[in-house]
């Protein structure tokens, strides 16, 4: 290893991976000796892939698509302004190109944007919503299965009210969301942002729009086992979740019991890492994919 914060690091991970293991076992104490996964009865695991952000933000896409096939992701959620270059300025035959390669890999792509509804300026919020249609086309033509948009922030300091924004962003939603399902597009919304990331206020957002082609992005966060509770949160947006955007698995979240949530409601959508970079990405990859099977008990 190079260095004491990479020896931090996988110190972390094997931490990580050998209580997962251990649950495992505990888990299975007193039961056929069979792992669950071999139980013909029992959910298949969850998709791995991949965000871009922050692990692969300087990778190309040879790069990005030799990784995550030498350990085991499926899915690549590629943010705009890093180095892959997936961008609304590629022209017909370099987006073409594009998806062709990531089809030649059997790797799904999604992608990953910064615009968000929640302006007050008229102006500004227009440009938002043209800009995640030029974004549409760009995910259409590459083969993307989705876009993940932002909601970002409630700016009750300028005097308006909380139910005036949730309304805009739920309306703005609506029209993007009917363009990009015309378009073969998913429209998802991050629970995220800056009195934003909570789950009842992003299904607000979601009531607000009445469309059927508003799905949200599920962000692990701290906020989500707040209120009523992880259960119930997770359960008031379950039928709109398209994406998951995972972290550290070792931090303090329910992540054994969001992957069985999801396994039980039959999931076929991607949980996607979103982790820091490292100078051993390989290695984290693979113990990050260990860590994620261990803890749905399919190791």
């Amino acid at each position: 290893m190079s260095g004491e914060s990479t020896r931090r690091e996988l110190l972390r991970w094997s931490m990580a991976i050998g209580t997962a293991s251990t649950l495992v076992s505990i888990s299975a104490r007193g039961a056929n000796p069979q792992s669950a996964i071999h139980n013909p009865q029992s959910p298949k695991p969850l998709k791995l892939g991949l965000m871009s952000y922050t692990l692969a933000k300087d990778w190309d896409i040879d790069t990005i698509i030799k990784n995550c096939k030498e350990t085991g992701f499926e899915h690549v959620e590629l943010r705009t302004t890093h180095a892959h270059g997936v961008e609304v300025t590629m022209n017909k035959e370099q987006r073409q190109a594009v998806r062709r390669r990531f089809e030649d890999a059997g790797l799904k792509i999604s992608l990953s944007s910064g615009f968000a509804y929640h302006y007050p300026d008229p102006a500004q919020l227009r440009k938002e919503i043209e800009g995640t249609k030029e974004y549409t086309i760009l995910a259409q033509d590459v083969g993307a299965i989705g876009i993940r948009v932002f909601p970002n922030a409630l700016p009750g300091g300028k005097g308006i009210p909380e139910e005036q924004t949730l309304r805009q962003i739920g309306k703005s939603l609506a029209e993007v969301g009917s363009f990009a399902h015309d378009h073969g597009v998913d429209i998802r919304l991050e629970i995220h942002g800056s009195g934003t990331n909570i789950v009842a206020k992003v299904k607000a957002m979601v009531d607000y729009s009445q469309s059927p082609y508003v799905y949200v992005n599920w962000n692990c966060d701290p906020n989500d086992v707040k209120g009523l509770g992880f259960d119930a949160n997770f359960d008031s947006v379950k039928d709109r979740i398209r994406n998951v955007h995972m972290h550290e698995l070792w931090e303090d979240y329910p992540y054994r019991r969001l992957f069985e949530r999801l396994r039980q409601m039959g999931y076929t959508g991607y949980c996607d890492a979103e982790i820091d970079a490292s100078k051993e990405p390989i290695r984290l990859m693979k113990y990050y994919r260990a860590t994620f099977l261990a803890l749905q008990n399919a190791i």
